[in-house]
């Protein structure tokens, strides 16, 4: 089915679990798919294609290599593969976000999918593989076309493709989504893709295309805003589904089970069953005052790892927020004593957990009353 009408008239069309874009004229691709990428003047469509087998399961490969899977895929689509140039993903096309800014007769859509629970990744974080094979691609990702209703010259569309990458990471960075695979906040996905598309038949023509260009602005504005849309539709990763405590810790290797394991240790006696502890835990990690200090606290080590502030300076900070912590929820404070992540860690969830037992006592008090 037709799903959107591009400013170039172009057709959107989503079937047979891929997003199919079909071009009504010549057009300037330059793509960064393993499959027929680079820059070319040929090619008559792009398409997107979810690899998957089903909802939560794991993609399916058609070939040995990825290029001849993408030729079955394609193949599959109706498409001449020689005359097409396409990405996959884990991400559902029913999830596709697409969004058109205008400006004075000029205008640049994005057609996004995406999604980085398992995938995302800081650059610079340590890598698995040395040469890539599509059997051992981790499907995450987030792939992008940007379409222009205007010419441009290839030196400028590549200048786009840096300008849409610097968006997606400046809207993944604006949702404080982690890494899976440091304690930094993820920039992207290990495969994501973009595929940049220009108008070759269009009057206008754009010289520039960096942020301190109309185009430049267009693009960042469109892509950080369909990011987030297609973010939001896949997996739920929303502002609202990041205030919580747990969330801005996960990215440190703390999960429910590291508050748990610690009320055990100081609860040798357990008062009551996990079920019970993380639903007040839940509770107690969405507070608005807790979400606050708890992200202004983590980020003193962000910018202790970034070399922004000595040990000394971090500690010093950080336990004036462990104190107006433990101050506002009437707990014992909690002294960090090194500038590390194990320590700052430690140190909140032993703070947390108090404030959970509180939350448990006064339960445990209620029910008493109930039965007297």
């Amino acid at each position: 089915m037709e799903i959107y009408k591009l400013p170039t008239g172009d057709s959107v069309y989503r079937y047979a679990k891929s997003i199919v874009v079909c071009f009504s004229g010549q057009r300037r691709v330059l793509s960064t798919s393993l499959f027929n990428g680079g820059y070319s003047e040929k090619y008559k469509a792009i398409f997107n294609h979810d690899a998957t087998q089903g909802a939560g399961m794991p993609c399916k490969v058609l070939a040995d290599t990825y290029k001849e899977h993408m030729v079955i895929v394609a193949t599959q689509l109706g498409l001449d593969p020689d005359c097409v140039t396409g990405v996959s993903t884990a991400a559902s096309m029913e999830n596709v976000a697409i969004n058109t800014l205008k400006y004075e007769g000029f205008s640049v859509t994005a057609i996004v999918t995406g999604g980085i629970e398992t995938n995302g990744g800081r650059v610079g974080d340590p890598a698995e593989y040395f040469k890539p094979i599509f059997k051992n691609r981790k499907e995450g990702t987030i792939n992008i076309f940007l379409f222009f209703n205007c010419d441009m010259p290839a030196a400028i569309m590549a200048r786009a493709l840096v300008t849409c990458t610097e968006a997606k990471t400046a809207a993944i960075q604006e949702l404080l989504a982690g890494s899976n695979y440091s304690t930094g906040l993820a920039t992207g996905s290990g495969t994501d893709q973009t595929i940049i598309v220009a108008d070759a038949e269009a009057n206008m023509c754009m010289e520039s295309a960096g942020k301190h260009s109309k185009a430049g602005e267009l693009i960042g504005k469109v892509v950080m805003k369909t990011v987030k849309e297609a973010l939001a539709k896949q997996t739920g990763l929303t502002p609202r589904s990041q205030h919580s405590i747990l969330k801005r810790l996960k990215r440190f290797g703390v999960t429910e089970d590291s508050f748990w394991n610690a009320y055990k240790v100081k609860n040798q006696v357990n008062i009551i069953n996990k079920p019970q502890f993380i639903s007040l835990l839940e509770e107690v990690a969405q507070d608005d005052f807790g979400v606050t200090i708890t992200s202004l606290y983590l980020h003193l080590l962000d910018q202790h790892t970034w070399q922004l502030l000595t040990d000394e300076e971090t500690v010093y900070a950080a336990n004036k927020l462990l104190d107006t912590l433990a101050q506002e929820y009437g707990v014992e404070l909690v002294e960090l004593q090194k500038a590390a992540v194990e320590d700052f860690t430690t140190k909140i969830i032993i703070l947390i957990v108090q404030v959970v037992q509180k939350k448990i006592n006064e339960v445990i008090k209620l029910d008493n009353l109930k039965e007297e």
